[in-house]
């Protein structure tokens, strides 16, 4: 005979000869000829790899004792042990031991992959990501919610639940798109003016997104049509212009290429804030004609600066030596500065007692000698 020990939260199924029995609860067995005793160590599911569960719950005793869900297509079970949320249940008949622990259930709708109201929100996290898809958009988005690639409607910012493709079968898919402005740079875009000199002209756009649905459905790639819109703007303005009136009027070409993108709201349904130019890049051979052109200008600017201080010193010297000639006084104030000037770079003067300072001072300056 074999012994067979049943623990408190086991149970065991008796089988004789092959066929269920009964259900055996905690204790100590012995089996005879014939005789076999499966222990279930699940204390919560209910299962039996000697008979399907049918037969099981055709034990009244086990009827008795346990929580049966059955489950039909289109539908999901939400499992509830103690009050708390355990598991998902899928189509098909499950049972759990209801002894020890509290079972409970809600049956929601899965035809759809809309959450009905019947499920509560505190779940959602806890159901899993096979089961329940999270779909966050951000405050500066909106999203595009596709059910098999068929659009359904725009999301707007917050958190979103759906069930899954692996329990609807269908798929859902989201698609953000950016509210906020945006900019378009376009580089180096290289267009011939009318004199025939190449530029490359380096331009950006500025827009906000108007309207998320219809960009989708019916522009294609509204990106490069803008692109393309604003290089063919570009190469019409410079195309009629010579490079000293384009150079001369930056603001002109801003101007025009940002009328002809707005032309173009409605059509990509988006929004132009700003558009300007940002660089003109002229050809090597180009740009040092002009440094050296601009070299010549300020050099004679110099000149002229420089001629005009001339003469304006010169009438200044006119107009004092005609003072001086007219007032003696003023003449002899203006020798007495000069000589002031000069003493402060003389180390020493010698004088004699004849004839006055001034006279003797002036003398020396001059290299004549005093009797």
């Amino acid at each position: 005979m074999k012994k067979v020990v049943i623990n408190e939260k086991q149970r065991g199924f008796l089988f004789r000869n092959g066929k269920y029995s009964g259900l055996l609860g905690p204790g100590k067995y012995w089996c005879a000829f014939g005789r076999e005793i499966e222990v279930s160590n699940n204390e919560f599911v209910v299962s039996s790899s000697g008979c399907p569960l049918e037969t099981l719950l055709a034990d009244e005793k086990i009827a008795r004792s346990v929580f049966v869900a059955d489950i039909p297509d289109g539908k999901l079970g939400l499992l509830f042990r103690d009050g708390r949320y355990s598991a998902p249940l899928l189509r098909g008949k499950h049972a759990f031991w209801n002894d020890i622990h509290k079972h409970e259930m809600i049956v929601t709708d899965i035809s759809t992959p809309e959450i009905g109201d019947d499920v509560p929100r505190c779940i959602y996290d806890l159901i899993g990501q096979n089961i329940c898809e999270k779909i966050t958009v951000a405050e500066y988005e909106r999203s595009r919610l596709f059910f098999d690639k068929k659009l359904v409607c725009v999301l707007e910012p917050g958190t979103y639940y759906f069930w899954s493709r692996g329990v609807t079968g269908i798929e859902v898919s989201v698609e953000n798109v950016d509210m906020r402005l945006t900019s378009a740079d376009i580089v180096g875009q290289e267009i011939m003016t009318q004199d025939k000199v190449t530029l490359r002209i380096n331009f950006t756009c500025n827009y906000r997104i108007v309207d998320c649905v219809r960009i989708l459905t019916d522009v294609d790639d509204y990106k490069e049509q803008l692109h393309v819109a604003a290089q063919l703007a570009l190469r019409d303005y410079v195309g009629r212009y010579r490079l000293d009136e384009i150079l001369g009027d930056k603001e002109g070409i801003s101007s025009y290429v940002r009328d002809r993108l707005c032309e173009k709201e409605a059509e990509l349904y988006i929004k132009i804030e700003s558009a300007g130019v940002k660089d003109i890049i002229l050809p090597g051979e180009i740009r040092d004609i002009m440094n050296t052109v601009l070299v010549a200008e300020k050099r004679a600017q110099a000149n002229v600066i420089t001629r005009r201080e001339e003469v304006a010193s010169t009438r200044s010297l006119l107009n004092t030596a005609k003072l001086m000639e007219e007032n003696a006084t003023l003449y002899k104030l203006k020798e007495l500065e000069y000589i002031e000037r000069i003493c402060e770079n003389v180390g020493s003067i010698n004088l004699n007692g004849s004839g006055d300072i001034l006279t003797q001072l002036l003398t020396l300056l001059k290299g004549q000698h005093v009797n």
